[in-house]
């Protein structure tokens, strides 16, 4: 477990699909992270079994209440068509509508990116928005990534469109 005052970065529980597809269901959000908002409380348990279940993916719980608000995490080599070094992962986060604009995803950031610091050898590492959404780019520039340039990627996870994502890496 990883937290500050007001937030904890922990492993996903099954107890968490009910929150979890609460957020994940309002197409927005799914819209501004690459996938399709859930369907059921049901869909989100299998994520939360399959998608969520490593180490390096965590739920972002607001301490005040005990429930998790949003996800953080990264993956050890990118999966997606950006350009990534060789073992570069590829940093993602989402919070709940209701939690924006009150610097939660900065915080978990950070808190991830210490862990990251402390605990791995990795010397850099990858992240990309759609140009559409430029809040998360102002979130992973807080917390010290460099714009890096732009590419058109086949969002297969979401539409199947192709999209232009904006790149930023941060140093190590």
């Amino acid at each position: 477990m990883i937290e500050s005052s007001r937030i904890l970065l922990r492993p996903w529980q099954d107890n968490d699909a009910k929150a979890l597809y609460k957020y994940a269901s309002d197409p927005i959000i799914g819209e501004r992270a690459g996938w399709p908002p859930h369907q059921s409380v049901e869909k989100s348990l299998e994520i939360i079994r399959t998608v969520f279940h490593n180490d390096t993916t965590w739920a972002i719980v607001l301490k005040e209440t005990g429930e998790a608000i949003g996800a953080m995490g990264y993956m050890p080599d990118c999966p997606l068509n950006l350009p990534a070094r060789e073992g570069e992962p590829l940093v993602g986060y989402w919070v709940g509508k209701p939690y924006w604009n009150r610097g939660i995803c900065t915080e978990a950031l950070q808190l991830m990116l210490d862990y990251i610091r402390k605990g791995t050898n990795y010397k850099s590492l990858i992240s990309s928005h759609y140009t559409d959404n430029p809040a998360s780019g102002r979130v992973m520039e807080k917390c010290g990534f460099i714009p890096t340039g732009e590419t058109a990627v086949d969002d297969t996870l979401f539409d199947g469109a192709q999209h232009v994502m904006r790149i930023l890496r941060l140093e190590l």
